[in-house]
């Protein structure tokens, strides 16, 4: 079964597999539909008939549609976090270049084919979360938490921590540029960027 966001955005935690696949299927119609209709348009109401559940089971979980698309901007990181780490698998460790064209690749794959992720992707799009839980800071965690080891750092160096919050802003507002400019991504931008994380990330990192 698919992973369900943490229980802290949600009204009420999936205790049954039955509840969690539920879940599941509203934050997929959620995703469906926000590409559909945009955020504006969206209604917790029609994400229940495209999930085939009662309004109430919506209810259940989310408040508003703020908070179901919260919910969903955690569960693209969470999914995101496990496509980094299965790309990690076979590369050498201590690796960063391996590390950063994997943190790359897989923002991209998902920007370009995860229903829902050009609107919401970790929060930063639409605003959803609370202000100081700001979505690249949350990215920045996870990935101190995900590289550090593989790195051979420690988890909770805020050296490292800050050098991945400062990469991440980076690449965050030149990949928007990127899809500003083409809808699948403008590849010289992408490529500039690439070579602009390279001659930072080695002047940190070597």
């Amino acid at each position: 079964m698919k992973p369900v966001p943490h229980a802290t955005t949600l009204r009420r935690a999936p205790v049954q597999r039955r509840s969690a696949e539920r879940l599941t299927r509203i934050l997929d119609a959620c995703a469906d539909l926000l590409d559909e209709v945009g955020y504006d348009a969206l209604s917790t109401r029609a994400v229940a008939q495209r999930a085939g559940v009662p309004i109430g089971s919506v209810y259940r979980f989310f408040g508003n549609k703020r908070q179901m698309a919260d919910a969903l901007a955690q569960r693209n990181l969470d999914r995101y976090a496990e496509r980094v780490t299965g790309r990690l698998r076979d590369a050498r460790p201590g690796d960063w270049r391996a590390a950063m064209d994997a943190v790359l690749d897989e923002y991209l794959a998902m920007k370009r084919t995860a229903p829902g992720f050009s609107l919401v992707d970790f929060g930063n799009q639409i605003p959803v979360g609370a202000r100081q839980g700001e979505p690249n800071h949350r990215v920045a965690d996870r990935l101190t938490g995900l590289l550090a080891g593989f790195l051979g750092r420690g988890g909770t160096d805020e050296d490292l921590r800050r050098t991945f919050l400062i990469a991440v802003e980076t690449a965050d507002t030149l990949v928007q540029l990127a899809f500003r400019v083409n809808p699948q991504g403008d590849e010289r931008i992408i490529a500039e960027m690439r070579e602009m994380l390279r001659c930072y990330l080695r002047r940190v990192l070597d």
